[in-house]
This record gives structure tokens, C-alpha cells and sequence, in this order.
């Protein structure tokens, strides 16, 4: 093996765990892109009943509407950080081959853009646990449904 096969090796090894971190981050906009998916169909469904509903069960549907219009914001915002996230991944990978065969000292680059995924990553995943938290919130079962006070 010769020097320069020895330094593609070495900058392939650098570059799995990046790569690593594209591969969850993926996973995680499969997971919210399902999530997305499913509050539009709901959303569409509220929209039809809108228009003839009034009263208590209106007001109910604009109420689900509201908490769907946030969810919808936060999964965009998620997906947006997280594809943000993947470039800089991708930029990472490049600047690292770079660096290796260009000499130019883009190590500090690199290192700069890796952590700017990383806090993209973390972000995101703040706004899915806000996501999902505003989720479980608005599908709560009130108690008086529950009838906690019969033994069964």
C-alpha cells in the first residue's frame, strides 16, 4: 500500500462516524416524516367538519386545529434542522478529504462544521420532543371518561 492509499484509508476512517450520524439522522426524519404525514390526514379531516360544526363541537375542532397548525410548524422546523444538519455532515466528509489531499489545513473547519451538525441534531430533536409532548398533551382522556370511581 502506498502513502496515498494509506491516507484515503485513514480519511474513509475519519469519515464513518459523520457518515454514522447521517445514517440516525435519516432514521430520525423517517420517524417524523410518518408523524407529518399522519397530522395532514387529521388536519384534512378537521378541515371538512369545520364548516359544519357550531357550538361546543366547533369550537373543540378549531382547538384540535390550533394544536395541529403547531405540531405541523414544529415537524417542519425538526425536518429543516436535520436536513440543515446533513449538509454539514456532507461538508464535514468533503473538507476532510480535502484536508487530506489538498494539505491546506481545514481540520479546524471541519471540526467547526461537524459540531454545527451535532447542534442542529440536538435541536431538532428538542423541537420532536416538543412535537411530541404537544401531541400527548392535546390526546389526553379526561378523567370523567375514565370513571375512576366504578371498580372494574
Amino acid at each position: 500500500m502506498n502513502m496515498v492509499d494509506g491516507f484515503i484509508a485513514q480519511t474513509i476512517q475519519l469519515s464513518l462516524a459523520p457518515v454514522f450520524v447521517l445514517v440516525a439522522i435519516g432514521a430520525i426524519m423517517n420517524i417524523l416524516s410518518t408523524r407529518l404525514g399522519r397530522v395532514v390526514d387529521r388536519s384534512r379531516a378537521l378541515v371538512e367538519r369545520h364548516g359544519a360544526t357550531e357550538g361546543a363541537e366547533h369550537d373543540n375542532i378549531v382547538r384540535e386545529m390550533r394544536t395541529i397548525d403547531a405540531r405541523i410548524q414544529l415537524i417542519g422546523d425538526a425536518l429543516l434542522r436535520l436536513v440543515t444538519a446533513s449538509l454539514m455532515i456532507g461538508v464535514t466528509v468533503v473538507l476532510l478529504f480535502l484536508e487530506e489531499f489538498a494539505h491546506i489545513g481545514l481540520n479546524p473547519v471541519a471540526a467547526g462544521t461537524f459540531i454545527l451538525a451535532i447542534a442542529l441534531l440536538m435541536w431538532a430533536l428538542v423541537l420532536f420532543l416538543r412535537e411530541t409532548r404537544l401531541a400527548t398533551g392535546a390526546l389526553r382522556i379526561p378523567a370523567s371518561l375514565l370513571e375512576y370511581d366504578r371498580q372494574l
